[in-house]
């Protein structure tokens, strides 16, 4: 041994039982492993017995070989995990031998430690195991022997096992993630993160120095001493002049109210009517009755939807009326059938981040441009007319300043949450999420805020069956709140939430964008919309529902998450990889993407509207529309007859049919297939697709 002890560099010393595990490296690599035991002596302790262990197996050797290889040594190290008592005896040993200088005790793992292993930790790399600390392999190897456990019902794959070992190695906490897997509720153990409450200091804006027509003056007035931070910016910010805006602030911030005193203001001094569009039938339904209730008596409002007339009491939409809330498809229908809108003072576009999505992005970007030729061609005609103003409203932009540009529009950002948001993430599969989500909405609503005010679940899932499976099996009062009810019922329950008779609505996705429901809790059983994962965006906007500052003190939102699942065939993700990606994902940037059938379509309508001022309507949209490729395709198809649409053109653009839909139509009524077929053949082609 004695090679080996010339060349000692660390001595480790753990505890076992009432002797001491030595182990002796060189390089980082471990020497031998031996066992040390104390007697107490008139010098005070003394080695009395040391042990090579090979093994199972002990090799009895003389006790001074210790102290020759402690003083060789140039480190001695004892574990903290070595009880005080027991380290006091072994420094006091060490002392008696003048070898105190050379003498610490360090943090390790404590499973390499017993294993005999020196596995120094430092707060930067220990992972915490009850009220010990451990070092990143054992932690995953642990990790790994919890995770076979729970897998045994094979729930817990590959890909929940990478985003659970990055968790943990990123909260430093082993216990916490394990409970995760048990679908545990301790806050301090599910807690995410959590999202702080940030004021932008803004000097308030006095609503009586705003100048504005008298009726809506007072009306403002009656409301407000001052305005909201973002509005404040607004109207410092030329609002009042006539100047285009991007406005971007997190949900409950005020900013529709933006759009609401411009539109309204512009209406009442002659400037034209106001267009207020929506993405979803029922957030146009909620803001026309908002309308109706704050400026009925000032102004008339109609509402369109889709390609008919939705209102709820069967009045006929009015193209003539003062305000005109609508869905973007809606008011596109009518630029695509020829109706004349009138003078356009003001057009709002509310989640103009719709601008992103696949389906429905283009045609928001060709709404825009085809409205704002058919604003500037009646400004041409007219010298009373002077255009309309455009205020763009969004709670989520990846790229705000590119976006505001390319709108040429100045860009009103306001980056305040009133209240702090903790995020909150479990494991759970399909049954044990309702067992969660009941437990969570009991504890919300036991819970009263210093405003007085009971807490409140949304609870967002990706079908309406869901919604209403979800709803009959909570304990406390609460109901399904989706498209698919007729709007007496959906006003039924918002009616219900808003006077605290329903502890929690369970909605789809699809409604996250501006239903007004003042939630404190939002709970996500579902992290797809229908059969598409969220975005990023479309996940900021859901949670920022949590949370009100005239009603909460703060909001909770839980993610519930079933490992190695997902809602299609066509999903390539799961739920676990898509859940740690929402949580730490940056905003994605806001651009529109063409593909042929987009630009097909979007061409079309533009030559529908513009005629042969079809190009230079494609060239101001957003996305890159590749035009000379598009209307070679409108003409092989049939669908323009040089720059006109043809009847088959007309039926395709009027009814926003994609081109291969209008084949399949076309070629099944040559075959006198049934409408049923036609149906079916539609939604074969779009599962295939």
């Amino acid at each position: 041994m004695s090679k080996q002890v010339q060349d000692v560099e660390t001595i480790f010393c753990h505890q076992t039982g009432d002797d001491y595990l030595v182990v002796v490296e060189r390089d980082g690599k471990r020497l031998f492993r031996a066992k040390l035991g104390l007697s107490e002596t008139s010098a005070g302790p003394r080695p009395a017995k040391f042990r090579l262990k090979d093994g199972s197996s002990e090799e009895p050797r003389q006790p001074d070989e210790f102290v020759e290889l402690a003083r060789r040594a140039q480190r001695i190290r004892i574990s903290e995990q070595t009880a005080p008592e027991k380290r006091r005896e072994l420094t006091e040993m060490l002392s008696g031998y003048q070898l105190e200088e050379k003498t610490k005790a360090v943090r390790t793992c404590r499973y390499c430690a017993s294993a005999g292993r020196y596995s120094p930790i430092t707060t930067e790399t220990a992972i915490k195991d009850d009220n010990d600390w451990i070092c990143r392999d054992c932690a995953r190897q642990e990790l790994e022997r919890q995770l076979s456990y729970a897998g045994s019902s094979g729930r817990v794959t590959g890909a929940a096992k990478e985003r659970l070992e990055d968790l943990m190695l990123e909260v430093q906490e082993l216990d916490r993630i394990i409970n995760l897997l048990k679908g545990e509720l301790d806050p301090d153990l599910t807690k995410f993160d959590t999202i702080s409450a940030t004021t932008d200091e803004v000097d308030p804006v006095r609503v009586d120095s705003l100048s504005l027509h008298p009726g809506l003056q007072n009306l403002l007035e009656d409301r407000f001493e001052t305005l909201l931070p973002v509005q404040s910016l607004a109207v410092e910010n030329g609002l009042f002049d006539g100047d285009d805006q991007m406005v971007v602030s997190a949900t409950a911030t005020g900013k529709t109210l933006v759009g609401e005193m411009t539109g309204i203001d512009r209406v009442l001094n002659g400037k034209g009517k106001m267009l207020f569009l929506v993405p979803l039938v029922a957030l146009a339904n909620q803001k026309h009755e908002d309308f109706e209730d704050e400026y009925g008596h000032l102004v008339d409002v109609s509402i369109r939807v889709g390609a008919s007339r939705i209102t709820d009491d069967g009045n006929q939409f009015d193209p003539n009326a003062d305000v005109i809330v609508g869905t973007y498809e809606g008011i596109d229908h009518a630029l695509r059938t020829g109706k004349d809108m009138g003078d356009i003072g003001t057009v709002v576009i509310d989640e103009v981040h719709t601008l992103k999505e696949e389906e429905r992005g283009h045609r928001l970007d060709g709404l825009i441009s085809r409205l704002k030729y058919t604003c500037e061609q009646r400004a041409k005609q007219r010298d009373d007319y002077q255009g309309a103003q455009w205020v763009y409203l969004s709670a989520t932009v990846g790229n705000p300043e590119e976006l505001a540009a390319s709108l040429e529009s100045t860009l009103i950002e306001f980056e305040e949450r009133p209240v702090p948001i903790e995020r909150h993430v479990t494991f759970a599969d399909g049954q044990e999420k309702v067992r969660i989500e009941n437990k969570l909405v009991r504890r919300e609503f036991d819970t009263e805020s210093s405003k007085g005010y009971r807490g409140q679940t949304i609870i967002f899932t990706n079908s309406r069956r869901r919604c209403h499976e979800i709803s009959r099996k909570l304990d406390y009062s609460a109901a399904p709140y989706h498209a698919g009810l007729d709007y007496k019922r959906r006003k039924q329950v918002e009616r219900q939430f808003g006077e605290q008779e329903l502890a929690a609505v369970v909605t789809t996705a699809a409604l996250a964008a501006g239903v007004d429901f003042p939630a404190s809790q939002v709970v996500f059983d579902s992290l797809a919309m229908g059969i598409e994962w969220l975005s990023v965006q479309e996940f900021h906007q859901m949670l920022g529902r949590a949370g009100r500052p005239d009603y909460h003190d703060e909001g909770k939102v839980y993610v519930l998450v079933e490992p190695d699942t997902a809602y299609h065939n066509s999903m390539e993700m799961t739920e676990d990889e898509v859940a740690f990606k929402l949580l730490k994902g940056e905003m994605e940037s806001v651009m529109t993407h063409y593909d042929e059938g987009a630009a097909v379509e979007e061409t079309l309508a533009n030559v529908t509207v513009g005629g042969k001022a079809a190009k230079s309507l494609n060239d101001r949209m957003i996305g890159d529309v590749p035009t000379k490729h598009a209307l070679g395709k409108l003409l092989q198809y049939e669908f323009i007859d040089g720059f006109e649409p043809t009847p088959l053109g007309q039926v395709v653009t009027q009814h926003f049919l994609e081109p291969g839909e209008a084949f399949t139509l076309v070629d099944g009524i040559r075959k006198d297939a049934h409408p049923y077929e036609l149906v079916a053949d539609i939604e074969l082609r779009e599962t295939e697709l």
